[in-house]
């Protein structure tokens, strides 16, 4: 179920005012909890393939896995605070969860590959590939569920003794499918208490809802269309085009996935639920570390905290540091997917973290060094790693480094109205960031925004209806 579809827009109408009447009563929980399940039933049911039966099928199967998952970890804990065998009940949860990832997301990829190995050997037999349909979100949820396990092992965080309030906490449905990754510290006490929803709050999320649509409709759509044409061809097309298509596919998947999740927070907003901000200008960053503290942010932390520290973090010397940040990017690639580009995708954002690291922690680099430059070399960078992010496959990306590299020029038929909204984003986000960042809080500035955005989706054809890129993880 897309946000921004008229499907969405029937279900919340009919999901706000029973939520507004009911946030002072124990009904609120059963009722959020029912309306986030059909909320990622109907989001399963359109992913699936087949007729009817099948994807209903399909559909329950997908909603009992999350169930599941929820239950367990509700298990594991309860458990936990009552037994001196914390560690073993700790294991139960991510065994479980992991074991869910690694079935649904990696058994193909994996079984693809042992082929591979197996034929090179001529053993003469094939193992066979479990016939599954990755479930919508299943990379959030289970992440989201196991911090909740870890921090109560840690002590971080207190037991929630209603299963109902977090099954909701576990499938909240404004953050369920693409985040922001929500940790049960903060998540946790805001369903315990009563939300206080006022009409700032309802215009502040009709606000972020309205960026987010624009975002997703007019910006990462629009970029969709070329990058994805060139993309799906490389081969056909020399330097020029690459390059566009590559700076085009940057900004899609930022204002793709950015724009879920403002229109998640904007959701949230207006029902009193306050998540955490997942991006923050991260075109604009000066270090690759830099970027990871904007880009994701959820993810990023999630990854510091409980991959990144759990090894070691920079505790033991500069060379288990490198080791350290090398290992977590390439862990945060293969999370992306069961392809060889994506670990590829983590292996330059390792490599390049741990090269770049003194660098960029130099006096000469933070003070003497041109900001404009610095933000043009990591813009330069990630979208380099993001050619292997996007291509099909590894022969793909590639063909996209071999073209860009042999030069030459063609007309990359990149259109006008393309660079007038990269001129514009970048600008705005550059105003954001300026010593004149007072003009975009400025009340009057936000109006004309607001009523710019919505004329320019009236007017202007969209870029047709394309399913959100992380719904695939």
């Amino acid at each position: 179920m897309f946000f921004h579809s008229w499907l969405f827009a029937c279900f919340f109408l009919v999901f706000y005012p029973v939520y507004w009447f009911s946030r002072r009563s124990t009904r609120r929980d059963i009722w959020l909890f029912l309306c986030s399940y059909i909320f990622y039933g109907a989001g399963s049911y359109f992913i699936s393939a087949g007729d009817f039966r099948q994807r209903s099928t399909w559909t329950a199967l997908l909603v009992a896995l999350i169930f599941y998952s929820t239950l367990v970890d509700y298990y594991c804990v309860r458990r936990m605070a009552r037994t001196s065998r914390r560690r073993r009940w700790l294991a139960v949860s991510l065994v479980n969860n992991l074991g869910m990832l690694g079935l649904f997301k990696y058994a193909a990829f994996v079984v693809h590959n042992t082929n591979s190995i197996l034929g090179l050997f001529h053993f003469g037999f094939e193992l066979t590939a479990p016939s599954l349909i990755l479930p919508i979100g299943i990379s959030f949820y289970t992440f989201q569920s196991m911090s909740y396990t870890i921090d109560f092992y840690r002590g971080q965080v207190d037991e929630e003794p209603d299963f109902i309030r977090f099954a909701a906490f576990v499938s909240l449905f404004p953050q369920l499918v693409a985040g922001p990754i929500e940790r049960a510290s903060e998540l946790l006490p805001q369903l315990r208490r009563e939300p206080t929803v006022t009409w700032d709050d309802i215009a502040w999320g009709g606000s972020l809802f309205l960026v987010g649509l624009f975002k997703k409709v007019a910006l990462a759509n629009y970029f969709a269309s070329y990058a994805d044409r060139i993309y799906n061809n490389p081969s056909a097309y020399e330097s020029p085009a690459l390059i566009m298509a590559t700076i085009a596919f940057a900004w899609q998947i930022y204002f793709d996935f950015s724009g879920y999740t403002d229109m998640a927070r904007g959701v949230g907003r207006a029902m009193g639920i306050r998540l955490m901000l997942n991006f923050r200008h991260p075109y604009l960053a000066t270090g690759l570390s830099d970027f990871w503290s904007r880009w994701h942010i959820s993810l990023s932390t999630w990854f510091r905290d409980y991959v990144y520290i759990p090894l070691g973090g920079n505790r033991h010397g500069p060379w288990m540091l490198y080791r350290n940040l090398f290992l977590t990017m390439v862990i945060s690639g293969i999370w992306h997917g069961a392809n060889w580009t994506y670990v590829i995708w983590g292996i330059l954002h390792g490599g390049g973290a741990c090269l770049l690291r003194s660098l960029e922690h130099s006096t000469w680099y933070r003070q003497k060094f041109p900001t404009l430059l610095k933000q043009l070399m990591v813009f330069a960078f990630v979208c380099f790693a993001w050619i292997f992010f996007r291509a099909a496959d590894v022969a793909d990306a590639l063909t996209v480094v071999r073209g860009i590299c042999r030069g030459g020029w063609q007309d990359p038929g990149f259109p006008l109205l393309g660079w007038a909204l990269l001129a514009a984003v970048w600008s705005y986000e550059w105003l954001c960031e300026s010593r004149y960042r007072t003009i975009v809080a400025a009340g009057w500035f936000n109006l004309l925004l607001a009523a710019g955005m919505i004329l320019y989706l009236i007017v202007m054809p969209g870029g047709g209806d394309q399913a959100f890129i992380y719904f695939q993880f």
